[in-house]
């Protein structure tokens, strides 16, 4: 794989893991959000990637970057809670709140946060080694 290719591959990466750090923002934000109806809560969502193959041949190993499928929501069980004197709650006393894990998604973010920075440093490695090598032929 040339020098080049891994600005591809690494910069694919840092989008995909860009979008994993505001999904994983957006299920803090809204884990406490409380509901009265099963239908209108929210649930947790999670980025789904993949390998992409672009322009793949067979003296091309590599995969040419990482590609977002979607968002998916998350299909636990919603959290039901007993709080008849809040405003929310249905004609049985029950709040409903998201399925989002604090402590999960925690560790989410920091894993996201984790791969970001690698990637980002892929990058800084590949711009010095290609600069080395031009400084070669001075």
């Amino acid at each position: 794989m040339s020098l080049f290719r891994i600005f591809d591959v690494a910069g694919s990466a840092l989008g995909a893991q860009s979008l994993r750090l505001n999904t994983t923002a957006s299920n803090m934000a809204n884990a406490d959000t409380v509901s009265s109806s099963i239908d209108r809560t929210y649930r947790a969502r999670h980025p789904v990637f993949r390998a992409t193959l672009d322009g793949y041949t067979q003296s091309d190993q590599a995969a040419s970057g990482v590609g977002v499928l979607g968002i998916v929501e998350s299909d636990a069980p919603l959290r039901r809670e007993y709080a008849p004197n809040h405003p929310m709650a249905d004609d049985q006393g029950y709040i409903t709140l998201p399925n989002v894990n604090p402590v999960e998604e925690m560790a989410n973010l920091i894993a996201a946060s984790r791969s970001f920075q690698t990637n980002l440093e892929a990058i800084n490695t590949s711009k010095q080694l290609l600069l080395r090598t031009l400084r070669m032929g001075e």
